[in-house]
Formats: structure tokens, sequence, C-alpha cells
């Protein structure tokens, strides 16, 4: 399992070309390396340290940029939506043994779900960022509803 915070190859970015390394940067949070091994990926967001915002990590390990950059960093190890859903939902719950009743939606296991305005797989990768949580629910409750009857 690799516990990573797809945020911080966004924001470490300038500081790891300046001072890690060409060697050390080629091996910078390899997303996309680690997936073909076999690696399941936990990601989080490492708030208070970073944003709590997942859109912004599902974002950073989509498109390997910030909001600003015109330009991906590393971009060879962008991860597909999907990937990077998962990293956040079904790679925890792997990492703490927890994968028959969470991290995923199916009958039987605890629904812990955030609802969003949009379709983030079929979204342009610049529009994961103006997507609005509508609804979450944890352990089948809804906890916040935006507008939703």
């Amino acid at each position: 399992v690799a516990s990573m915070q797809p945020i911080h190859a966004t924001s470490d970015r300038d500081l790891a070309d300046r001072y890690w390394g060409a060697s050390r940067v080629a091996r910078a949070y390899p997303w996309r390396t680690l997936r073909r091994t076999g690696a399941v990926l936990a990601f989080g967001s490492d708030a208070p340290v970073e944003p709590i915002d997942p859109l912004l990590g599902i974002h950073a390990a989509v498109t390997r940029r910030r909001p600003q950059d015109e330009h991906p960093w590393r971009p060879e190890q962008r991860l597909t939506v999907e990937e990077a859903l998962a990293g956040y939902a079904s790679g925890p719950a792997y990492a703490m043994s927890t994968e028959r009743e969470s991290g995923t939606l199916r009958v039987g296991m605890r629904c812990d779900a955030t609802v969003v305005d949009r379709d983030l797989a079929r979204c342009a990768e610049d529009e994961l960022l103006d997507a609005r949580v509508r609804a979450t629910i944890t352990d089948g409750v809804v906890r916040f509803a935006d507008g939703l009857g």
C-alpha cells in the first residue's frame, strides 16, 4: 500500500525541481508506476498542511498541475479519474483492512458517499475543480444535502 497525498506533487513541484535533483525528481510521486507494479494507492489530503478538499487531490492526481499551471509536472505519472477516486475510496479501505465493509458502493457495505453535481469521469479535466458537493452520506445517513429532494 502506498499512502500518498496527490496535492503534494503539485504544491512541492517548484521546490522539488529546485532542490531535490533530477534523479530524485524523476522518482517523485510515481502514481502510474506504482499502479503498474500492483501497488494499492491510498490517498489523503494531509490537512491541515494542505486543503482538506479531496477534489483538489483528484485534480492533482489526474492533471499533475496546479489550477494556475499551464503544463503538468511529470505527466507520465498521471492517473485516470477512476484511479484517483479509487485512491480516495477503496485504497484507504484496503489499507485499513476494511475493504469488506467500506470503500466501494455495494449491497451489504457501509454507505459512505459524496454526491457531486457532475460525472467526474466524463467532465473535462479543468472542470474537476468546478464540481460542487451536493450531498454527503456516512453509514447510510445523509449528513449534508444541498438542494436535493
